[in-house]
């Protein structure tokens, strides 16, 4: 008897080049069904050991800027008190801190998405598996650690020119998590669309630090004259402000839940353009 064999077998390719020039299908991209945590969390590490290499630049150096704006305030207006219940120095305090902390989240995501776009590094994040929303979690997370560390920093440094108290720590920790976040989405805003520094420098110098030097930080609004005192409170980083210095001094120039929802509104409408900016690859994918 003979047997017939099959000159095709079912495991054998039906290319007939040698294995090493068929070309192969490429392969699907991961597909994950929810979050991926580990590309979310390598992300977020990469962005707090960005800064923290270089510590004395980018937290401490702020921490020295803050206390000479204390010590210079705080001599040039002894006997001054900004409102009835606080020295100038319990009432200019907290407003250095959240200072502190919008600064230096802006300039982390800001800083951190233009270099990438500079030195050609924005495939590194662009490339692996990680969704428009895990890329706006990460960096807007870094950026809200680097400005609460720093705020924190600062809380120590200045306290013996301020002697602050807590009235209301919940008011603290909210506008303080409210402020970084807020203005880390901004800065990524500004990463995305600035082209060099320049660009950058001009968000900065114009909205960035106008906005917050303007915000009742070194003064109470309840004192300025009308129109300006109306028109302040069309300024959102008054409300984080007013908000924050309400926890330590149990007094407000606004409305403290106006301000809590606003700020809220504002982070989610800001994550949101970020996330679909990040999706759609704007400036960033070329």
């Amino acid at each position: 008897m003979t047997l017939a064999l099959d000159p095709a077998p079912l495991h054998a390719s039906a290319d007939p080049r040698p294995p090493a020039l068929r070309v192969r299908a490429p392969l699907e991209p991961r597909r994950y069904s929810g979050v991926n945590w580990e590309g979310l969390k390598t992300l977020y590490v990469k962005e707090v050991r960005r800064f923290w290499k270089v510590g004395m630049q980018t937290v401490f150096a702020p921490v020295v800027t803050t206390l000479l704006y204390m010590m210079v305030f705080v001599v040039a207006m002894r006997g001054v008190r900004p409102t009835a219940a606080a020295s100038f120095g319990e009432f200019v305090g907290p407003g250095l801190i959240m200072m502190s902390i919008l600064n230096n989240a802006f300039a982390n995501s800001s800083s951190s998405l233009l270099q990438a776009k500079i030195m050609g590094t924005a495939p590194d994040f662009l490339t692996p598996p990680l969704s428009a929303f895990e890329l706006t979690a990460g960096f807007g997370l870094g950026a809200a650690t680097r400005g609460l560390f720093v705020g924190l920093v600062t809380a120590v440094a200045v306290w013996p020119f301020s002697h602050y108290h807590f009235a209301h720590l919940w008011a603290v920790l909210y506008f303080g998590l409210m402020g970084s976040l807020l203005l880390g989405l901004i800065g990524m805003l500004a990463g995305i669309w600035a082209e060099k520094f320049d660009h950058l420098a001009s968000v900065t110098n114009f909205v960035v630090m106008p906005l917050t030097f303007l915000s009742g930080t070194f003064y109470s609004v309840d004192r300025l004259p009308e129109p300006f005192r109306a028109i302040s409170h069309y300024n959102p980083l008054f409300y984080l402000i007013d908000g924050f210095r309400y926890g330590f001094l149990g007094t407000s120039a606004g409305d403290v839940a106006i301000g809590a929802a606003v700020s809220a509104v504002l982070v989610l409408t800001l994550a949101v353009v970020n996330w679909r900016l990040f999706a759609v690859g704007w400036r960033l994918k070329t």
